[in-house]
């Protein structure tokens, strides 16, 4: 123990008896009141030892604080003389001196500061130390909560971006009983973001041009910050040209100059926009692609009706699929082009009014339709497979994308088809004849019959000659007659009216005998009658009757003569 009364005792040596006494306690007596326990006092560094501090505060004996309540930077710049508070604790130690505490004596000045803080409404330094249930710990000189709530302005869900930080913070709950000390980082966000706001709305005028922080991206855009108020940038607005979602171009946290396009002062909305620091390029558009003219461009996108192609940047023109191939029936951009391709199209119209510009696609390449009336003439014999078959018709492919069309009337001279797929399947090949060429209808007519001469013409009428007779075989009753199976393939008809009484049990299969009375070569038509095979015999009886009533009579006139 180090005691002051050793001092005392060595000055009263000049002094003698009672007086000497008398001054030294006086002297104690008055360095006692200036002594509370359990408050802070200013005290003097006597000494620095090795695992303690000597501080002396005006008392009879000294205070001893071990080391480890200083930090090393403390115990660093520590020398004799240098004034320090401490906190007195009851009592003595065992060797007499006094029991300070530079720790308490910290964190009670700490308590005073966060007391001033917390009744004026100071904000604090905070450094975060870890994530707890709820929130985060922070240390702000003792331990404090910031309750998740209380990071920010907006929800969070990742609190360990704030691990290490340091984050100014307003304490809005304190209980030194407890030692419970409430924090809040959103409060002073927000104090800022009024004064801010209000600075902000103060200058904000539609056409300026401003900075902010994108602070949110979502499908249809993206806010950004302006300071205290927040703008939304369109994504129609960001860019002249085509994206695909704002991420495509903007970036959380990014600094951007945008444009107001308009502020709402009742409902403080502001509406923002990034392209319009730039010309249209929409403008003068029609001078950079003129009608006609062609230009290479990139595939950004592809449609059920078309291929978007982007000639520069913000212009896009439209290849539609009837527009992409001479021959082909585009039913999909995807069979012809593909996403990034670089193609080459041609300028078929510009609308700079409504942004839209017109390609094409098949213009870059000879029409082989303007050329196709001299490859395939009129009467030329071509040869293909059925491509498709249809009620009136039947497709076949001449060449790459050509079809020609064989009309159901033109299968056959003879025989009445009601559906082509009575004589041709598809896939099968087939010789026809070129008859007609519509180059700008985009059409061929080929006939398979005229592959043959008309039987009609000659053949028919040859062998069907009027008055003759023929034994045909019926093949369908009617009402109104009988059809019969001719040669040629061809049916002819014995009207009722040409049918006598005693035939009329005639049918199907059965084989009659009658007479041509007609060949229509217009109406491709053969009429018969088996009543005129009947007269027409009967009158041959009578002849053959009187031919032989003439001969008898000449013969008996003779032999009477011969008797006179």
């Amino acid at each position: 123990m180090i005691d002051k009364e050793q001092d005392f005792e060595y000055e009263g040596e000049e002094r003698t008896g009672e007086q000497g006494q008398n001054e030294f306690e006086n002297l104690y007596n008055q360095s006692l009141k200036s002594f509370k326990q359990g408050s802070v006092v200013k005290g003097t560094i006597a000494q620095v030892l090795a695992g303690s501090v000597m501080v002396d505060v005006g008392y009879k004996s000294d205070g001893m604080i071990p080391v480890d309540q200083f930090t090393a930077d403390e115990l660093a710049s520590l020398q004799p003389g240098d004034e320090i508070e401490v906190f007195l604790e009851s009592g003595e130690d065992s060797h007499g001196n006094l029991r300070l505490s530079r720790e308490k004596a910290k964190r009670m000045q700490a308590w005073d500061h966060l007391n001033n803080a917390y009744q004026s409404g100071s904000p604090i330094k905070s450094k975060v130390l870890a994530k707890v249930k709820g929130g985060l710990s922070v240390d702000i000189g003792v331990s404090a909560f910031l309750p998740g709530s209380q990071i920010d302005m907006r929800p969070l869900r990742n609190l360990d971006q704030y691990l290490g930080k340091v984050l100014d913070v307003k304490i809005i709950k304190m209980n030194p009983g407890r030692g419970n000390i409430v924090v809040s980082r959103r409060a002073i966000l927000e104090q800022q973001s009024a004064s801010q706001k209000e600075e902000t709305l103060a200058k904000l005028a539609d056409g300026q041009t401003v900075k902010g922080i994108v602070k949110n991206i979502t499908d249809y855009g993206a806010f950004i910050d302006l300071g205290g108020i927040d703008g939304l940038l369109h994504i129609t607005d960001m860019s002249w040209g085509r994206i695909g979602h704002p991420s495509d171009l903007l970036s959380t946290g990014q600094s951007i100059d945008v444009v107001v396009l308009k502020f709402d002062t009742e409902r403080q909305k502001v509406s923002l926009g990034l392209k319009q620091q730039t010309e249209d390029p929409w403008l003068r558009v029609a001078d950079r692609f003129p009608v006609n003219g062609r230009v290479r461009g990139k595939v950004v996108n592809l449609a059920e009706y078309g291929a978007f192609i982007e000639l520069e940047p913000g212009v896009e023109g439209l290849v539609h699929v009837s527009e992409m191939s001479w021959t082909q029936k585009v039913k999909h951009p995807s069979r012809v082009v593909s996403l990034d391709d670089e193609i080459e199209v041609q300028v078929l119209s510009v609308d700079p009014s409504a942004k839209r510009i017109s390609l094409g696609m098949k213009q870059v390449e000879p029409n082989p339709w303007q050329t196709i009336a001299d490859r395939y003439p009129a009467g030329t014999v071509v040869e293909g497979k059925i491509k498709t078959i249809t009620d009136f018709g039947a497709f076949v492919g001449i060449e790459e994308g050509i079809d020609g069309l064989i009309h159901v009337s033109d299968l056959s001279w003879t025989r009445h088809i009601k559906h082509p797929s009575e004589l041709l399947k598809k896939g099968q090949t087939v010789k026809s004849m070129v008859l007609n060429i519509d180059a700008q209808k985009e059409r061929i007519s080929l006939g398979l019959k005229q592959l043959d001469a008309d039987p009609w013409d000659k053949g028919i009428p040859e062998r069907y000659a009027m008055g003759r007779d023929e034994t045909v075989k019926v093949v369908k009753a009617a009402e109104f007659g009988l059809f019969v199976g001719l040669e040629f393939g061809i049916e002819g008809l014995i009207p009722a009216s040409e049918i006598p009484r005693e035939s009329e049990g005639i049918k199907e299969g059965d084989e009659v005998t009658a007479r041509v009375i007609k060949v229509d070569r217009g109406e491709r038509k053969v009429a018969l009658s088996i009543k005129a095979l009947v007269k027409g015999k009967d009158r041959e009886s009578v002849k053959d009757y009187l031919g032989q009533q003439d001969k008898f009579d000449t013969t008996i006139g003779a032999l009477l003569k011969g008797r006179n």
